[in-house]
């Protein structure tokens, strides 16, 4: 057993014990990221109890290559009922990988902490709109949130795409809530429901992963094995989340919404204390 847990994840510290934790934790991550996001709040930390000898880049990057494929796999499964604006897609996908990448080479010269108080009143400006406005991301609601609405405007799709960047960006240097805003943006900006948000943040978020990841890579700060076996775990996990989100509409995805607003900026506050 030491001998696989060293090829798991030589130099770490994973014990068997921790290695069961960690794979139960990727299918908790896959779930939570695919209901909206944010599965990263709940596999880094494990990684890093868990493997005590992981550097944190390598925890992150091993995170990145887990949320990939989970991610993925959750926005290909609700891409088959989901009806969402796949030339916008086209477009906003790859800006989004890009600039995900750029945020992630700015990481290694500017502090996180930096980010943390302007993040934290972010979500909670973002969580009062959801509040005070129930009607919010429930166009569509009679259809189970699966249909399609108009196409935006040139202006709104100028604007969802100069924050997709920025969001990028923010995804590849800092990372949590990425998902959440990006809900956010496809349903404030573009009049997207909920669910049909949802679905586009998925595609969105892979390639932010992806760029994110490439950059890891590069710099060695993957755990490929363990990555492989957790990213296993994390489709797993994606794809019950999937189910659920396909299965109760906006109503789920708008609780999730408040729940993660409130979980992240807890978090983030104590980070700060």
């Amino acid at each position: 057993m030491n001998e696989l847990l060293t090829f798991v994840a030589p130099d770490s510290g994973l014990t068997p014990g921790g290695l069961f934790v960690l794979l139960c934790g990727a299918a908790v991550a896959g779930g939570v990221d695919a209901v909206i996001g944010g599965g990263g709040l709940v596999l880094i930390p494990l990684i890093l109890s868990f493997a005590p000898g992981l550097p944190a880049q390598v925890a992150l990057g091993t995170n990145k290559f887990s949320a990939v494929f989970g991610t993925a796999s959750a926005g290909i499964r609700m891409l088959r009922t989901v009806r969402v604006d796949l030339h916008l897609l086209r477009t906003a996908a790859p800006l989004a990988g890009i600039c995900s990448a750029g945020g992630a080479l700015l990481a290694a010269s500017v502090s996180s902490d930096v980010l943390r108080p302007v993040v934290v009143v972010l979500m909670l400006a973002v969580g009062t709109f959801v509040v005070l406005r129930p009607g919010f991301g429930r166009d569509g609601a009679g259809d189970g949130g699966r249909g399609a609405s108009g196409p935006a405007g040139r202006g709104r799709t100028v604007a969802a795409l100069v924050l997709i960047a920025v969001i990028g960006c923010y995804d590849g240097f800092f990372g949590p809530g990425t998902g959440m805003f990006l809900v956010i943006v496809f349903s404030a900006v573009l009049s997207r429901n909920l669910v049909q948000s949802l679905a586009s943040t998925k595609i969105v978020n892979t390639a932010t992963n992806v760029g994110g990841l490439v950059v890891f890579a590069a710099g060695g700060h993957v755990l490929w094995v363990l990555g492989v076996v957790l990213a296993l775990c994390n489709v797993a996990g994606a794809q019950v989340g999937a189910k659920l989100v396909l299965d109760r509409g906006t109503g789920l995805v708008r609780v999730a919404l408040l729940v993660l607003v409130v979980v992240m900026s807890v978090k983030l506050t104590v980070d700060m204390l």
